[in-house]
């Protein structure tokens, strides 16, 4: 037996990537192929009669009113029919990048205990295949699947992402609210950004992956430069700075304990342990952080995960850090001590920009491919995700070497404790008068700046959320410099704060 039996790993990986639409192909077609190609991939038949769980990743569409009814309530029970599973108990959580990786940390821990045998952790997105359906009128009512009961839930209850204000302001829209990130790094950088630089590490990593969405080098001029076919999303973001959302893809992963793989007769260089991994939320509200460019809850999990897997951040071979956007990434760098534009790269898959960001799943394609890396090459990998607007955080320590230390869950309880009490602003509800500029960005559509989007202070401190409207002076000032630490006025109206430079 292994001299840590109760340490969880991976054994088996699968991922696809369908790139041809077809509205007969339903998500639980999807699941039910990725899972049927995980149970082979782990090259062990007695492996499926261990499987006494299922965890699913939440479809990104079960959380919109309108689309949730074309999805099945509970897709671990269908699959688990379908690829033959003995009952097994079903499992999902609520929604989030960080998602996949809190399932693999959740089960660990129920792994170690000896609570299951083994856990097949899948998902899928199908956004490309129904919007596709959708512009041809094709019937997708078959993509609801048979009704049964609902699965079982793990984690903490969803709660809005927002508060009113953000709300009433735009900040619902991620590509509204991570370029205010943006301007405030950029700013703290003397006007530099690495923005295009990482999205061309990025798109060098997926232009030689066969699951990645975009498979096409790019340069950092090219990925900077707006054109007809690269427009700016939400300056100074362009299209190919922004997660590609419309893919058609699924991943799945089969983790159990290295004791009862060695049963299985499983060999131990199948085995990719996770050494630790912890799930720490940041300060909740965009609104109330006191610095947009920091996000100090990745640091504490990335370092806690790190001293409880008794390794360094030198020691990591490989990491997929989220990459929702490019401040995403730096800002995760910054928090953790790497060079954003170290040697050892910042994606295994290609990043979200270019490999894809399938809704709420992407992570678990960056923990396949990470298991697939460090079985390929040895050595040891990170993984980070991230939920809503840098809030949620889930890590993961990966490595194809047996841990030094047996299974231990972190104290996150007391990480978070260190984050809830921090300080934060207070937020003015109907402001008037001057205000000075702490972060901004302009939204655009196919014709050009639409809507200006303000993060400022008052004279007394209290943090104001402001919008500006097209063809404005102030919108044209924006985008000819930065306008950070400048002043303006805030009037608040019925429709909301309106500001002006």
């Amino acid at each position: 037996m292994p001299s840590n039996p109760n340490a969880p790993v991976i054994v088996a990986c699968a991922q696809h990537t369908w790139r041809e639409p077809d509205a007969e192909r339903t998500p639980l077609n999807a699941l039910e192929s990725i899972s049927l190609q995980v149970l082979a991939n782990a090259n062990c038949d007695a492996l499926a009669d261990s499987v006494d769980a299922i965890a699913t990743v939440r479809f990104i569409m079960d959380t919109d009113p309108n689309l949730a009814p074309l999805l099945p309530r509970n897709p671990g029970r269908i699959i688990a029919e379908r690829v033959g599973l003995d009952n097994p108990q079903c499992f999902q959580t609520g929604i989030g990048g960080n998602t996949p990786q809190f399932l693999v940390n959740h089960f660990a821990n129920r792994l170690a205990q000896g609570q299951f045998k083994a856990v097949l952790v899948n998902g899928a997105e199908f956004i490309h295949n129904f919007f596709s359906a959708m512009r041809s009128g094709a019937d997708i009512s078959s993509w609801m699947g048979e009704p049964c009961e609902a699965p079982t839930m793990v984690g903490p209850e969803d709660k809005d992402g927002l508060n009113s204000i953000e709300q009433a302001h735009g900040l619902y829209e991620p590509i509204n609210t991570y370029p205010l990130f943006e301007s405030a790094l950029r700013h703290s950088n003397n006007g530099q950004s690495l923005s295009a630089e990482l999205c061309a590490s990025m798109a060098a990593v997926a232009a030689d992956n066969p699951y990645a969405w975009r498979q096409e080098c790019l340069s950092a001029d090219a990925i900077a430069t707006p054109d007809k076919g690269n427009r700016y999303i939400g300056y100074p973001y362009t299209k190919a700075m922004n997660a590609l959302l419309a893919v058609d893809m699924a991943a799945a992963i089969i983790m159990t304990t290295a004791g009862h793989a060695t049963e299985l007769g499983i060999p131990e260089s199948q085995c990719i342990y996770l050494c630790s991994g912890t799930d720490i939320n940041e300060v909740w509200h965009v609104s109330e952080r006191p610095d947009l460019k920091r996000a100090p809850a990745i640091g504490k999990a990335v370092n806690a995960s790190l001293t409880a897997a008794d390794m360094t951040l030198e020691d990591i071979d490989h990491f997929d850090l989220y990459s929702c956007f490019p401040c995403a990434v730096e800002i995760a760098c910054n928090e953790i001590g790497l060079d954003p534009l170290d040697n050892r790269g910042v994606t295994v898959t290609g990043g979200l920009p270019f490999f894809g960001g399938p809704g709420n799943n992407y992570s678990l394609h960056a923990i396949a491919q990470m298991a697939d890396q460090l079985g390929k090459t040895g050595g040891n990998g990170l993984v980070t995700a991230n939920g809503l607007y840098l809030t949620k955080h889930s890590v993961g320590i990966y490595s194809s070497e047996p841990p030094t230390q047996p299974w231990q869950p972190i104290d996150a309880e007391s990480l978070q404790a260190e984050v809830d009490e921090s300080p934060r602003c207070s937020l003015a509800a109907n402001p008037e008068g001057t205000a000075t500029v702490e972060a901004y960005t302009v939204a655009y559509d196919k014709t050009g700046p639409q809507r200006g989007f303000i993060v400022a202070t008052n004279p007394s401190g209290e943090r104001i959320l402001a919008n500006v409207e097209a063809n404005s002076s102030t919108l044209a000032r924006m985008l000819e410099g930065d306008i950070i630490g400048k002043a303006g006025q805030v009037t608040a109206t019925e429709a909301g704060n309106e500001f002006a430079l």
